[in-house]
């Protein structure tokens, strides 16, 4: 009986055992998943961070570019190799980008939190068979990473905080229309107004008033984007052989101040814009390619001027043509900010252009872009003198149907240099910009024909004008994959007559040269895929 009940107790002891060694192997019970959220505050495609009261949105798009006869992303053959149409230059050029945007948004009592940023991958050839133009001579990039096997870069784009009606960053100017200098074009090349579509550091504030009106105010940092050139003539070999000279502005002592109103409704869009640029100048006595030297800083310097520009812009909607069609349109005058008028995605260009002649080795059209121009001493100018430019583009934008669109646009602008005509180096002409450019101009081409002086060979004129004309279709075969065909005619209509033996850029020989306008033409494919 002792012996049943100890086994008894035994077995049970050894079960209770069991039992809790068993227990002690049972899996804690975990906490629970947090999934993604969408969040339908902000329109498609964000979602709330997990954690947190912040939503997202992941996007960009995949695009690969062909420009025939033409510089990357549609510039026409306006300068360099292309200009010149030499053995150096590339027949085509292609770029292959990612972009990536990430887009979060937080909702506070203040409003909404909003930051905005866009890198582009890309890569496309940086260089050039021209050995004098080699990467590395082109504002410090490495050749190392950028057109090699295996190479490229990042692009950084916009970088902006909103906050309060603030917008703190890298981002569209103020002074800008919703479509910069897209208004149904794909090349980043057409001029005639103000263009900051890849982002300007800036500090603006907007005011809405209700039924689409608003009010935007801004501090630009004009340091990369907003200055052309400012040209001392009194340097030695202040003009070069493609009629250019050496970039002479004084650090950057003011940002731009920059405004708008706009009214944007169903039937379209209308705004009003303006800016203020300083331009000054670093100093009166400087060596070859503006160089300092010793003698810069005791030689003094202009008095800084302050330049400014308008621009009225005009969208409209629901026209007759077809549903989804538009008519955008932009005019721009500038003093001294030649930059909202002659404007890219980029720097904007000066032009050396070459061409057949009917009795000169070759003929050559000139357009120097400057923001004003300066000439020291006796008889000189008597400080900067702004450059005055005018500008108009615009385009009309036709969907055939919800596969096929297709858009014809245009610019025209014109850049001029106070004086007359026949300002020279004779009396006090070199007073005027004309007269101080012309007397540049003439040290490196000889022959210009002097007031009163009919045995010259041309006729010196700074001034110039730009006419483009162009048209693409695009198929969308699915949603979000789009295919572009684009052509554009480019003419510089430049203002020199006559000619004149000089040396020109190499590869070119010293010979006579025909001053004459130029055309050139280019076609542009694309291939782009959103998400």
């Amino acid at each position: 009986m002792i012996t049943a009940r100890t086994l008894i107790l035994s077995s049970a002891a050894g079960l209770m055992a069991l039992s809790g060694a068993q227990a002690a192997d049972l899996p804690v019970k975990a906490k629970a998943v947090e999934y993604v959220r969408i969040c339908s505050l902000y329109g498609a495609g964000f979602f709330y961070i997990p954690g947190t009261d912040t939503c997202i949105k992941l996007g960009g798009y995949l695009r690969v570019d062909t420009t025939f006869n033409g510089g990357a992303h549609g510039a026409p053959a306006w300068s360099g190799d292309l200009g010149q149409q030499n053995r150096y230059y590339d027949y085509f050029l292609s770029r292959s980008r990612m972009a990536l945007t990430v887009d979060t948004r937080t909702a506070t009592e203040y409003g909404v939190v909003r930051t905005f940023g866009q890198g582009d991958f890309q890569f496309q050839n940086f260089g050039s068979s021209n050995p004098s133009l080699t990467v590395g001579s082109q504002a410090g990039l490495n050749a190392a990473l950028l057109s090699t096997a295996g190479g490229g870069y990042v692009a950084v784009e916009y970088l902006f905080i909103q906050f309060a009606g603030f917008t703190f960053g890298k981002s569209s100017s103020a002074y800008s229309t919703p479509w910069n200098g897209f208004p149904g074009n794909i090349n980043s090349s057409l001029l005639g107004g103000n263009n900051t579509d890849t982002g300007v550091n800036n500090i603006q504030y907007t005011a809405e008033f209700g039924n689409g009106v608003s009010a935007s105010i801004g501090l630009d940092d004009p340091t990369v984007w907003n200055r052309t050139a400012v040209y001392n003539l009194a340097i030695p070999a202040a003009i070069g052989a493609n009629g250019t000279g050496s970039n002479a502005y004084a650090g950057t002592h003011s940002p731009d101040i920059v405004a708008r109103i706009r009214v944007d409704q169903a039937w379209g869009l209308f705004q009003v814009s303006a800016a203020a640029h300083e331009v000054s100048a670093s100093y009166n006595t400087l060596g070859a390619g503006a160089v300092p030297t010793a003698l810069s800083e005791i030689s003094g310097h202009p008095e800084t001027k302050w330049g400014g520009s308008v621009m009225a812009a005009l969208q409209i909607k629901n026209i007759p043509t077809g549903p989804g069609d538009d008519i955008k349109f932009d005019v721009s005058y500038a003093k001294g900010t030649t930059k909202n008028v002659i404007a890219t995605s980029g720097g904007s260009p000066s032009f050396a252009m070459f061409g057949g002649s009917g009795f000169g080795y070759q003929s050559v059209g000139f357009g120097a872009t400057t923001d004003g121009v300066y000439m020291p001493g006796a008889g000189g100018t008597g400080g900067i003198i702004l450059t005055t430019a005018w500008g108009v583009r615009g385009a009309f934008n036709h969907n055939w149907d919800p596969y096929w669109s297709s858009s014809l646009f245009g610019g025209y602008s014109q850049v001029k240099y106070d004086g007359g005509a026949n300002d020279n180096l004779l009396g006090a002409g070199t007073t005027s910009a004309k007269g101080a450019y012309c007397a540049a101009f003439a040290a490196s081409h000889p022959g210009q024909a002097l007031a009163g002086n009919a045995a010259g060979n041309y006729t010196c004129n700074p001034d110039f004008n730009v006419s483009q004309l162009g048209a693409n279709l695009r198929w969308t075969p699915v949603k979000n994959l789009t295919f572009t065909g684009e052509v554009q005619w480019f003419h510089l209509d430049q203002k020199m007559s006559g000619s004149s033996v000089f040396a020109a850029s190499s590869p070119k020989p010293a010979a006579l040269y025909e001053f004459k306008d130029q055309n050139t033409v280019l076609l542009q494919v694309r291939a782009q895929r959103n998400f």
